[in-house]
């Protein structure tokens, strides 16, 4: 199982967790360092991440979270702001 870390790419770790989900083949090849400063700068996720999913975008945030050591509602409040 991958460790994974900011470093991580978003495609490779959603794959490693969902090996059949074909849509995650198309996700952009980020980091998590990358999408945290996307929502720190407030840009369109959907867009960053390259597939406008709200499934895989909550796994990309539930990971991330983990990641950070905080809360999932952290980083959706932070999206929120984004879109609000």
């Amino acid at each position: 199982m991958m460790t994974i870390s900011e470093n991580t790419s978003i495609r490779e770790a959603h794959l490693e967790m969902y090996p059949h989900d074909k849509l995650a083949k198309k996700l952009n090849d980020v980091t998590f360092e990358d999408l945290f400063r996307c929502l720190d700068n407030y840009q369109d996720v959907y867009e960053f991440i390259g597939v406008y999913d709200s499934i895989i975008r909550e796994n990309l945030f539930s990971m991330l979270a983990e990641i950070m050591g905080v809360d999932y509602d952290v980083i959706y409040d932070q999206w929120m702001k984004a879109i609000g």
